[in-house]
């Protein structure tokens, strides 16, 4: 038992890795003959986990969660209330207020939440009363205590398993790294040697989430970008953390419904999580110490399989339907190149998504995923004499309008000087990018007179120019393709004709 529920509330810190893996068995064999834990004791149990809610999931809404946890075998069970509070963060390192208590039986117990905000929350038992199971975990653990020479302690649990909502199901298959004693970064050091055996992909979702998610039938839908609400009290850096947290978060959320799911949307949604948190970080380069960012090599050939399967999405989704009576005509041996076009392009994806799981199969990711994450959350919150920030003595409603400027002055630039070849489109596809997502991060720092209006200039010309590189690119994947010649001269004019950059953008 963690705590007594009479006790201060504990503060449980824990690390969340998802595994990503068709074969939990022999992933779990794999990570126990591993140099970490394969001499170490393992303790193993069942787990059946129900937890509660009202109808209007007041929980969920007040970032609470409650449960009852069966322990044991049905001869001797054992059972364990917990209510945990907080913890909601775009982090994979989670730090939120637990308590527990024993209880006599499977139904849950008031006075087990006596010493608890419980009564803060709910101070006339309304809210007890409608209290129902509204979804339920159950699941194998595997745990293992890892003593390091710094002195921590820390819990590694394996749960293997699955989440219950209504008709619904979804597999379990995590790892939960606790702290017991010592610092946060001793954390950080197991898993890196975890993830030297076994892939790993941190997890910014608790199973409550998820099983909110679940028996809503939204498990494992693409994560978009969340609008911010940047306070100016904030420091520059405590900008940059929450802006760089969030697109990481995205990221890696798309990164973990990847393998689960059949939304293309999700690979959309994963490389434009990197893209905006590769902008952030050129946007608050001026605060970040260059030298102290991660190396983000080892994610390269899971970016470039990302990229391809996501050409061939565009193609065969968006692009190609757009083109196919202008290529048939009504012309039946023309309809059926297309159909066959349309058919290798579909097998094609499917193929590319298999190859997209691998690649996030390899431990090396992983390895380089936690690294940012490690790096996330030990950035300094204050800015230190010296640095960037302090030398220009502003407010962070300057900084961000400043650099808002900047990048709008840059892409004026650009589009000025832009020409028909790829090379300066790209330029100018790219400086709109970093200019509308930029935006986005600080929309709540910048004043509203112009900057809605470049946002919106920013994303007619990001539009504009990506789908004529759409049709280019659908181009260029037909000529490898062995299909009609007529086929390919009719998608090389077609690419010919959308290469001229549109005389009506401007960036004003």
């Amino acid at each position: 038992m963690k705590s007594d529920h009479r006790a201060p509330p504990f503060k449980e810190i824990e690390l969340k890795l998802a595994l990503p893996t068709n074969d939990p068995a022999a992933l779990a064999a794999r990570l126990a003959r591993s140099p970490l834990l394969a001499r170490r004791k393992a303790t193993r149990q069942h787990l059946h986990n129900v937890y509660y809610d009202t109808p209007e999931q007041d929980l969920r809404q007040a970032l609470m969660a409650l449960r009852i946890r069966t322990i044991g075998t049905e001869a001797q069970p054992q059972w364990v209330q917990t209510l945990k509070i907080g913890g909601t963060s775009d982090s994979a390192l989670s730090q939120r207020g637990e308590w527990e208590a024993a209880v006599a039986g499977p139904a849950l117990s008031h006075e087990a939440l006596a010493a608890t905000p419980w009564n803060e929350f709910d101070p006339r038992q309304e809210m007890m009363a409608a209290l129902a199971p509204c979804f339920v975990t159950c699941f194998d653990r595997t745990s293992w205590l890892v003593r390091g020479q710094d002195g921590s302690t820390v819990e590694v649990a394996l749960d293997i398993g699955q989440i219950e909502a209504g008709p619904y199901r979804a597999p379990i298959c995590e790892l939960e790294l606790e702290l017991l004693s010592g610092k946060p970064s001793a954390l950080f050091k197991l898993a890196q040697k975890i993830a030297q055996t076994v892939a790993v992909v941190p997890s910014n979702r608790s199973k409550s989430e998820r099983g909110y998610a679940l028996a809503q039938n939204a498990m494992d839908m693409p994560r978009r970008a969340k609008r911010l609400k940047l306070s100016p009290d904030l420091t520059l850096p405590e900008v940059a953390n929450r802006v760089l947290q969030e697109a990481f978060a995205q990221f890696t959320a798309n990164l973990n419904a990847l393998c689960c799911s059949e939304e293309t949307e999700v690979v959309h949604q994963a490389r434009v999580g990197w893209r905006r948190f590769k902008c952030a970080l050129r946007l608050f380069k001026p605060t970040l110490a260059a030298d102290a960012v991660p190396s983000w090599e080892a994610l390269a050939p899971l970016l470039t399989v990302l990229g391809e399967l996501r050409d061939l999405d565009v193609a065969r989704i968006e692009t190609l339907p757009q083109l196919a009576e202008a290529y048939t005509a009504g012309d039946a041996r023309r309809a059926t190149v297309w159909q066959e076009m349309a058919l290798a392009l579909e097998e094609g994806a499917q193929l590319q998504r298999k190859v997209a799981c691998y690649a996030l199969q390899e431990p090396s990711v992983g390895a380089a995923l936690l690294s940012i994450v490690q790096w996330l959350e030990t950035m300094p919150s204050e800015t230190e004499p010296g640095d960037e920030g302090q030398k220009m003595d502003v407010s962070v409603r300057r900084w961000a309008k400043r650099r808002i400027v900047r990048l709008r002055d840059k892409l004026h630039l650009a589009l000025m000087q832009a020409t028909d070849d790829d090379a300066s489109q790209h330029r100018v596809r790219i400086l709109a990018k970093r200019l509308r997502y930029g935006i986005e991060a600080l929309y709540t720092l910048l004043p509203k007179r112009h900057t809605e209006h470049w946002h919106q200039q920013a994303t007619d010309l990001q539009t504009a120019i990506g789908m004529a590189r759409d049709v280019r690119q659908a181009a260029a994947l037909i000529a490898r393709m062995d299909v009609d010649r007529g086929l390919t001269e009719f998608m090389r004019g077609i690419s010919v004709a959308r290469q001229a950059l549109p005389h009506d953008l401007k960036v004003s």
